[in-house]
């Protein structure tokens, strides 16, 4: 963010790693020079790069995602890792939200409809009711909790999916992803990203979820078996599909722009003036607190 990048330059002389053939040569002069590398949830400091940081001490991390950053190097040589939890709940979780009402109600294709000046040839087809729905939920942490308190609102019905039962939680606990699938209207994946998470919602999951099943995706697109995905929308296996997130961004599977029944949006869930302010400020303080004594204010367990 333009903010974080002006104040560490002006306060801390902060230099940007350049990209492309001349950074091997950068980081073979230099690289010995820092030890604080401050980064985003987007590009991270991955295997190859943290290699060329011998002194490197911490990663801060702008975003609450942090699976672009080799967290086993890190955690090998005691290297500390940020990110910027709790800001921007309420924005992931209103994103998806948004995204779930769109593909039930068909409110981005109603959109592109009128546009078209199709409403002159006939009215626009029936869409489909949120209310009531059965959502399962994958990932219910901070993220996954605030998306659950939305669609209780809409009088849903909640069940989840994680490693292990949440503590102090009401909602119904399903240990199968297949299960929570085949019980669910709409499968929202709020689950952290990571080597632990790549492709945790498979081909089968999708086929449990159903051709009037819907899926959407706010966390990270290497959570969804991309590939399996596409397959399922184009073939009608799937009923529908919000996504905020992609396997390979900013590239987007061709095949889905076609496709009236997904709704695609460019990586901003936590995309507004408001949150995207407290992400920065909470990326400096943890800047400014290892600069100080050593500590994170809000470390990652790694």
């Amino acid at each position: 963010m333009p903010i974080v990048q002006a104040t560490i330059a002006a306060e801390h002389g902060a230099v940007r790693v350049p990209d492309g053939v001349e950074r091997a040569a950068f980081l073979a002069e230099h690289g010995s020079e820092f030890t604080v590398a401050v980064t985003s949830g987007k590009v991270g400091v991955d295997a190859e790069l943290m290699a060329a940081l011998p002194n490197l001490r911490a990663v801060v991390n702008f975003g609450v995602g942090y699976d672009t950053t080799d967290v086993a190097q890190a955690r090998a040589r005691g290297i500390l890792i940020s990110n910027t939890p709790d800001v921007l709940n309420d924005c992931v979780a209103d994103t998806a939200l948004a995204l779930l009402l769109d593909v039930f109600r068909r409110t981005s294709a109603a959109d592109r409809f009128v546009r078209r000046g199709d409403w002159l040839n006939g009215n626009f087809p029936l869409a489909t009711k949120l209310s009531g729905k059965r959502i399962g939920i994958v990932g219910l942490g901070r993220i996954g909790t605030a998306i659950a308190q939305r669609v209780e609102g809409f009088n849903c019905v909640i069940s989840y999916h994680n490693r292990k039962p949440a503590v102090g939680v009401d909602y119904r606990y399903v240990a199968s992803l297949t299960e929570l699938a085949t019980d669910s209207d709409a499968l929202i994946v709020a689950a952290a990203g990571g080597s632990d998470s790549v492709k945790l919602i498979t081909a089968e999951v999708l086929a449990a979820l159903g051709p009037q099943g819907v899926l959407i995706n706010i966390a990270r697109g290497t959570v969804v078996d991309e590939a399996a995905l596409v397959e399922a929308l184009l073939s009608g296996a799937l009923g529908g599909a919000g996504l905020d997130v992609f396997e390979a961004e900013p590239h987007v599977p061709e095949a889905l722009l076609a496709l009236d029944n997904v709704v695609l949006l460019p990586h901003l869930a936590s995309g507004t003036t408001e949150t995207r302010a407290m992400m920065a400020d909470l990326t400096l303080a943890n800047l400014h607190s290892f600069l100080l004594d050593g500590s994170l204010v809000t470390p990652v367990s790694h």
